[in-house]
């Protein structure tokens, strides 16, 4: 494969025809041809009607039985940092201590005099053997070079004697003179590691873009926040949309805390650019792998431990009033549950202010939620706050004796309740968290079908919807045909190669797929096959984003 497709490859002027495979759609489940005019879904039939109307003016596309459905919308990620991560060190298959350093030193090698040596993935809690190197032994294994190394969650790192001294990490909160840091040491190195000459963080941007397409998405909500990145970074981010590249859209966020409707005015301002919310990325706690998460009781691997509250309620509670009365999103990076209690008491005391109705509105979003018992879900339905989920959590740390039953013990039952979310109409659009976890959104789907706890799981239909037109309605996108494929819908789509289509469902009490015509339900890919569908075409508005060479061969 190639992307030989990110030009525009579809003719200027002609309609295209797809025609002999598979189209999800509302509008026909057994649907089987689309025709694209104008970026625009035109009209969507049976092979034998697609016969009828083919002409020689349209470019036609034989889908030779492969699947063709709404293209996907990854409702949190981080542009800049899933392109330096995919371009640095990698670090998720080291084991050790000694292994990283290893790791560490080939790597340097490799650098130019002189730059620091970015990496990620690192995680502690799957290493045969524990413990940390020292800050003077990864800048003894990096030949003096500042080292800077983000753990797989990002909100914690391991840093270099040399970047400890650069970035002023004495006496500040999260560091202890190793080289683990945390909290606003981790934001001091994580800044002073990535200062980026524009056009090296536009290639990292573009690279993750294209990473994108070529998995089949054709929109990504960037989480920017000012402990994450500067405006600039931002900036650059919204430029990608009226650059004339042919790539996915870019849904923004900054995540800046604001006291007042003019303090929130006064940011947006400053920026200077287009956003859809002061929301995503604004902490009000951290992550369960680095321990900063908020919860009610200790961590079960560290007694002395609760985590961490980085926003007050009062904060909070300023922040969803101001940005409710200016009819903007709000929201809230949130995983523990006293980090839930304290986003949920905001919301009551700024409903109070500004009355419920105005919250509601708002469309207000919290990022993650992992950990929340059925009171909470109830408040997050009645508030009609978004929950931003990332099932490839639950796969990468879910089960017995991984991360999140080190970290919690008995309570790793009760993370990432998809289907009590579901259930108690709270509103869920999926993601990745990029670089945190790939940008694989059917490995994605399939984590909501395999959680690692049977009650929580849901069907494959309804995650699919969650990674696909609930990812538009997060962004309070105004069309209401964005994420679907029907007559008048914008034409954005991915093309797959698949092995079997079928109906999934998360109970295996009941049938998983029927034959008969009158369920009238759009088939997807099967998911125990052992690999995930392979990506042949990404469409945009009409516009090619990504084609592999087989689709037109």
């Amino acid at each position: 494969m190639n992307n030989s497709g990110m030009s525009g490859a579809r003719p200027d002027g002609k309609v295209t025809m797809y025609r002999n495979g598979s189209v999800y759609s509302a509008a026909d489940p057994f649907a089987s041809a689309m025709v694209v005019d104008d970026g625009t879904v035109a009209w969507i039939g049976s092979e034998q009607a697609a016969t009828s109307i083919a002409d020689s003016s349209m470019e036609i596309i034989d889908l030779r039985g492969a699947l063709l459905t709404p293209g996907f919308v990854d409702s949190h990620v981080h542009l800049t940092e899933t392109g330096i991560a995919a371009a640095g060190l990698r670090l998720d298959v080291v084991r050790s201590a000694a292994g990283l350093l290893d790791a560490v030193a080939k790597a340097a090698g490799a650098l130019d005099s002189g730059a620091p040596l970015l990496g990620h993935g690192w995680d502690e809690s799957r290493w045969d053997v524990p413990g940390l190197p020292t800050a003077a032994e990864l800048g003894r294994a990096a030949g003096g070079r500042k080292v800077y190394l983000s753990r797989v969650d990002v909100h914690s790192a391991l840093v270099s004697d040399g970047l400890a001294a650069s970035a002023g990490l004495s006496g500040k909160d999260g560091w202890d003179g190793t080289a683990y840091v945390l909290r606003d040491a981790h934001t001091a190195a994580r800044r002073a590691a990535r200062r980026l000459p524009e056009a090296i963080r536009r290639d990292y941007q573009e690279a993750a873009l294209r990473e994108a397409a070529a998995n089949g998405y054709v929109a990504l909500a960037e989480m920017a926040a000012p402990h994450i990145c500067d405006a600039d970074d931002l900036r650059s981010s919204v430029a990608w949309n009226g650059s004339g590249t042919a790539l996915p859209e870019v849904l923004p966020y900054w995540g800046q805390l604001a006291g007042s409707e003019d303090e929130a005015r006064a940011i947006l301002d400053d920026l200077g650019v287009p956003v859809l919310g002061l929301a995503g990325d604004l902490n009000i706690d951290g992550s369960i792998g680095s321990r900063t998460a908020a919860l009610r009781e200790p961590y079960a691997d560290s007694p002395d431990h609760r985590g961490n509250l980085y926003l007050s309620v009062d904060e909070a509670a300023r922040h969803l009033a101001a940005c409710s009365l200016m009819g903007l999103q709000a929201g809230f990076h949130v995983i523990g549950d006293a980090g839930l209690d304290a986003a949920l008491e905001a919301l009551d005391i700024a409903a109070a202010e500004v009355g419920e109705q105005r919250i509601r509105a708002g469309g207000h979003r919290f990022e993650h939620v992992e950990l929340a018992d059925a009171s909470a879900i109830a408040r997050l339905a009645r508030h009609s706050v978004t929950v931003s989920a990332q099932p490839a959590f639950d796969a990468a740390w879910g089960g017995d004796g991984a991360m999140y039953e080190q970290r919690l013990g008995s309570r790793s039952k009760d993370m990432n309740p998809f289907a009590s979310y579901y259930s108690a109409g709270v509103p869920v659009a999926f993601g990745s968290d990029s670089p945190v976890t790939p940008l694989r959104p059917w490995a994605s789907v399939r984590a909501c079908l395999e959680h690692s706890n049977p009650a929580e799981r849901v069907s494959a239909r309804a995650a699919f919807l969650g990674h696909t037109r609930a990812g538009w309605r997060a962004s309070k996108q105004r069309n209401p045909l964005l994420g679907q494929l029907v007559p008048g819908a914008p034409a954005s789509f991915a093309v797959w190669e698949v092995d079997e289509l079928m109906v999934q469902v998360a109970d295996s009490r009941i049938q998983s797929w029927s034959t008969d015509p009158r369920a009238r339900t759009p088939l997807l890919p099967a998911l125990d096959t052992g690999s995930d569908p392979v990506c042949l075409q990404t469409v945009r508005e009409g516009r090619e984003l990504f084609a592999a060479e087989s689709l037109r061969a």
